[in-house]
Formats: C-alpha cells, sequence, structure tokens
C-alpha cells in the first residue's frame, strides 16, 4: 500500500538575506562561551532580547534558536522531513545510544518506529499500573525509617532509584535495584561526560584523554548491563508480558524480519535510559514545587482522599485524578525533563518570516517555549490550574511540548505519565515532603534538567480522615 504523504503548508519565501537577528558573539568561537557559563540565562536571554527566532553561531554552524509554538510545529510536524537529527548533540549520544529510536532517522528510524509501536499501546502498557503502584510501596517501607528518624533523603536520587527498578521490571522483568548505584553512576558519568563534549568537542572521542576513557567506561558499564539482560532473554520465543519481550517477537509486516542483537541492545539501551532518567527528574522537581505550594499540595491531597479513600491508585482511577494529572503537567512545563534538542534543515524553509538556508542546524527549547509570556500568564508561578480543561482547551499544541512532537513524539510518552501519576499518588497518600531548609535548588541542565547539588528532603508523615 503506498503511503500517504501529508501536505505541507506552503509559505511565502522572504528574501535570502532576510536573517534573524541575534548576538555577534566570538569571532572563532561564536556564542560557545557564553552557552558554557549558563545555558538557561543565555536562552532566556535571547529570547527577551530578539524574540522568536534568533541567529547564534556555536563555533562553525550557524544555529536558529526558535522558541515560538508555530514555528516549533513547523519544524516537528508541518514539514518534519526537512528536518533531520543529524546535528552534533543527536551524533554524541551515538557511542551510548547507537541506532535506537532516539538517535536513528530517515526510513530506517520509520521502520523501527512501526516495529516497536505494538509494545507501547495504551492496553499493553495499563498491565503495568499495578507494578509501578508496588514498587513505589516497597520504596515507601525503605523509607520508614528515615521518617521516623526525621532523617533527610536526597529525593533526586531516591526518585532515579525507583524509577530504574520499574523500568527494569517493566521493560524487561529483571530486578535492577542492585544495579541502582552502578547504573546510576555510570548514567551520571555518561550525562555529564556528554554534556561536556556538546559544547567542548575536542578532542574527539577517540583520543585516549582521561575524560574520553572516563566515558568509554561508563559505557562499558552500562553495555555490559545490556548485554546480560539481552542474554537472558535470548531464550524460547514465549511473551513473557514485558516489553523486551514484545521487541523480541516484534515482526515486519512486509518482510516477517524482526531485531537482530545489536537492534536489541540499541533500543533496550534507549529504553533504560530514558524509561528512568526523564521520569525520575519529572517527579524530582513536582516534589520541590509541591513544597513550595502548600495550596497546591492541600488540593492535590483532598483529591486522593476523595478519590482513593485510603486505597492504592490504579490505572481505573487515573481518569478520575484529574488535578493530580495537572499537578504532573504543569511540573513537566516548568521543568521539563529534557532541556532543548537539536534538528537540521536538509533544505530551505521559512521560520517566523526569516530564511532558513540548507544546513542551518535548528535549536528548540521546551524550557524556554513553555515560559513564553504570549501564551503563559506569570510564566514562571507553578499554577497546575492552567492544564484545566477550560483553560487548556484553547492552548497551541506546541506551547507545551515536554515529550517533542509530530511523527517522533516519545514513544514512551503514555508510559512516563502514567508511571508519574501512580507514583506521585502512591507517595503524597502517605508523606509529606519537606525541602530541607537553607538548600540552594538551582536547575543544572546535562543531557537533562536536574537539581544541581540534588533535592534533600525530610518527610511527614499523613494521618488520613478516618
Amino acid at each position: 500500500m503506498a503511503e500517504l504523504k501529508a501536505e505541507v503548508p506552503t509559505v511565502a519565501k522572504p528574501p535570502r538575506d532576510k536573517i534573524p537577528p541575534g548576538p555577534h558573539g566570538h569571532f572563532l568561537l561564536g556564542n560557545v562561551r557564553e552557552i558554557q557559563r549558563d545555558s538557561i540565562g543565555f536562552n532566556m536571554a535571547m529570547a527577551r532580547q530578539y524574540g522568536d527566532v534568533i541567529r547564534i553561531r556555536v563555533i562553525t554552524w550557524p544555529t536558529y534558536m526558535v522558541f515560538h509554538p508555530d514555528n516549533v510545529k513547523r519544524v516537528l510536524q508541518e514539514n518534519n522531513r526537512n528536518y533531520s537529527k543529524d546535528v552534533y548533540s543527536v551524533n554524541l549520544l551515538k557511542p551510548l545510544l547507537g541506532q535506537g529510536l532516539f538517535t536513528n532517522d530517515g526510513p530506517s528510524w520509520l521502520h523501527q518506529r512501526r516495529l516497536m509501536q505494538p509494545a507501547f499501546h495504551r492496553k499493553r502498557l495499563a498491565d503495568f499500573g499495578t507494578l509501578m503502584t508496588s514498587t513505589t510501596v516497597t520504596t515507601l517501607e525503605q523509607w520508614r525509617s528515615s521518617a521516623e528518624r526525621d532523617r533527610p533523603l536526597d529525593i533526586a536520587e531516591e526518585m532515579m532509584r525507583l524509577t530504574l527498578r520499574i523500568v527494569g521490571e517493566a521493560l524487561f522483568t529483571i530486578d535492577l535495584s542492585n544495579e541502582a548505584d552502578t547504573v546510576g553512576q555510570a548514567f551520571t558519568a555518561v550525562r555529564t561526560l556528554l554534556s561536556d563534549y556538546v559544547l567542548n568537542p575536542f578532542p574527539p572521542l577517540g583520543f585516549p584523554t582521561p575524560r574520553n576513557r572516563r566515558l568509554q567506561a561508563a559505557i562499558r558499564s552500562l553495555d555490559s548491563v545490556v548485554q546480560v539482560i539481552i542474554n537472558e532473554r535470548r531464550k524460547p520465543d514465549t511473551d513473557t508480558g514485558d516489553l523486551l519481550s514484545m521487541l523480541m517477537l516484534a515482526r515486519d509486516e512486509e518482510t516477517g524480519e524482526g531485531m537482530n542483537d545489536r537492534q536489541l541492545r540499541d533500543e533496550v539501551m534507549t529504553l533504560l535510559l530514558a524509561g528512568h532518567e526523564t521520569t525520575s527528574n519529572a517527579l524530582t522537581w513536582t516534589w520541590y514545587l509541591l513544597s513550595q505550594h502548600p495550596d497546591v499540595e492541600r488540593r492535590l491531597h483532598t483529591e486522593l482522599e476523595e478519590v482513593l479513600g485510603g486505597n492504592l491508585p490504579t490505572v481505573e482511577h487515573l481518569p478520575n485524578l484529574q488535578y493530580t494529572h495537572m499537578v504532573i503537567e504543569e511540573a513537566l512545563r516548568l521543568y521539563p525533563p529534557v532541556f532543548g534538542f537539536g534538528r537540521k534543515a536538509i533544505g530551505e524553509d521559512v521560520l517566523g518570516g526569516y530564511y532558513v538556508p540548507a544546513n542551518t542546524n535548528i535549536w528548540l527549547s521546551p524550557y524556554v517555549t513553555h515560559r513564553h509570556p504570549d501564551f503563559w500568564e506569570n510564566p514562571e508561578m507553578f499554577n497546575p490550574a492552567r492544564f484545566s480543561p477550560e483553560r487548556s482547551a484553547n492552548l497551541p499544541h506546541f506551547a507545551h511540548f515536554p515529550f517533542g512532537g509530530g511523527p517522533r513524539l516519545c514513544i514512551g510518552s503514555n508510559f512516563a505519565m502514567m508511571e508519574a501519576q501512580l507514583i506521585l499518588a502512591t507517595i503524597a497518600q502517605s508523606y509529606r515532603l519537606k525541602l530541607l531548609p537553607g538548600h540552594m535548588v538551582e536547575p543544572e541542565v546535562l543531557l537533562t534538567v536536574r537539581p544541581r547539588n540534588g533535592l534533600p528532603m525530610t518527610l511527614e508523615r499523613i494521618a488520613h480522615s478516618s
């Protein structure tokens, strides 16, 4: 069957010399130093000073920063075939993720996406709800001693361990809780070192510098964990119900072919990273924001009491936990797990009335767009009511895109939202989490957005009404 091609809205091309405004930067490095010094501050300052489309230079690469939802839509959806992932920041992830769904592009990406899509069907994901809550209950039992002694926990670290265990069980039916230190440390090293590479690409990865050796060692550590998982499961073709078995059994409708070992390795590594790192960060920021807004926290607890009545949440409860969902959405607005990501224009285009030459790098930042003053009133304020059905009905779709959008919308977005809501509801029924007095919280941009220096919090037990 011939594939139907969506029509790309045509736009009048401006003169080739109509380029966006932007800073001059260093004659050799461009704007690298400003980005290195404060990437969040630099992005926000560019939006305030120059508007929705800004031209900067990263060493030799001309780059357009694109912040308006309509232009984001153009890149990710309307004319997505003109924008590839062949950008430096994505290519840096290939030593870790290979040709997994995140880094792959073109026809092979589409083939892989179609092969994997059935494993992420809503009905199949719903089977993991009980696993998510029961694993969270186990975490609460481990917290009991700290709660009784009023001993702070690093919630950023605790959320990483919890989501790592859930992703191990849901994706692979393997308990990775004993691997939390190994995997967590390896991911931290990879995230830090690769983030450094984005801005400091020299010397190349092949040179045996101390930084390169640390990065290679971290990748080998993760590879060993993943290879053990695949080897254990390369047994009779039976569907055990986890996502790895679904991927192993998946077959192309036309060729009948499944994934080879290399494809499985790359997808497992991608799912392992995306399935725990981003969700743990989203939850970490949710706990921080709730601790700073007791009115929101009270309303959340009221909903949990009314809907759950002290019972564990299930997937069936989620449609009635509307405010819980709104809290997660607003946390994802203020602190999207991924600060920004890139595309490259294959051919020329127009964005915001400016001419885009072929081979121009495009920079999109959910963090900045989620604060666009034309679409968000008091954008720095934490206000889950923004996501009520009434208020969000007329919001442009790409004013809020924490999971990307268009054909490359994150395949695990439904899994992540279900997981975040169930974990939040389970923990918030038992405890209020309070930030340790005097601890300064500052976002740090690596591959994801995390609180610099962790998030130490104490636990206050909630007394339920009889």
